[in-house]
């Protein structure tokens, strides 16, 4: 049994564990640094088309990669409305632009999880930050990953959330449900990663953030 089969049979305290080890609450300077090195994302799969498609991801966000603290751990995500005007109508992690008054990356995530699905504050365990992810849709990207207190009454915002719904973790972490795709984008065919769940379909960036998740915590 591998190493990755090992601990997703463990308890969930197994995964948090593993997670406070392998990740830190250090910001990269390439969240502002456009030329420090230290960021992936979208160009994982086409570094050439990166450069091709003549994209420059210069807006610094930030979203919380919540994993709900159940006796199998799962991992909340939303339903965002098709009215937004970016990734309308898909499937994400809370979380938005970094604001001026925010006081780091953690604090853009955990604020933006309270407005967008009401999630308090005082039931985040923040861990530590994913690599930063830069995406075709011009965002930088620090994904929080968090431990989260099963017990909460979530309250959606309705102009940004449709609704939110959890996957297992060990689903999430099984390299076979981490499929490979491709589109045309703008005259490119680039390649994606997407975890189909049931009649779920996470894609894009949001899967790409679940493959870094894999990456730095169990590869």
């Amino acid at each position: 049994m591998s190493e990755q089969q090992t601990a997703l049979r463990q308890p969930a305290e197994e995964f948090f564990e593993r997670a406070r080890t392998r990740l830190v609450l250090e910001v990269p300077p390439a969240l502002t640094d456009p030329q420090a090195k230290g960021a992936r994302g979208d160009l994982d799969l086409n570094p050439a088309m990166w450069e091709q498609a003549g994209v420059s991801a210069t807006r610094p966000a930030a979203v919380l990669v919540p994993v709900v603290d159940r006796r199998e751990p799962t991992v909340l995500f939303t339903l965002r409305t098709k009215e937004l005007n970016s990734h309308a109508g898909q499937v994400a992690f809370p979380g938005g632009k970094i604001d001026p008054e925010d006081e780091s990356p953690v604090a853009a995530a955990l604020r933006e999880a309270k407005e967008e699905i009401g999630l308090p504050p005082t039931l985040i365990e923040p861990l530590g930050y994913l690599d930063l992810y830069l995406t075709f849709s011009g965002f930088r990207i620090l994904p929080t990953v968090a431990r989260v207190k099963p017990d909460f009454a979530l309250k959606l915002n309705p102009r940004e959330v449709v609704e939110t719904f959890e996957v297992p973790l060990a689903f999430l972490m099984t390299p076979e449900n981490q499929q490979r795709r491709s589109r045309e984008w703008k005259g490119i065919q680039r390649e994606y990663y997407a975890i189909p769940f049931g009649d779920r379909y996470i894609w894009g960036i949001t899967a790409g953030i679940v493959r870094n998740l894999y990456d730095r915590v169990y590869r």
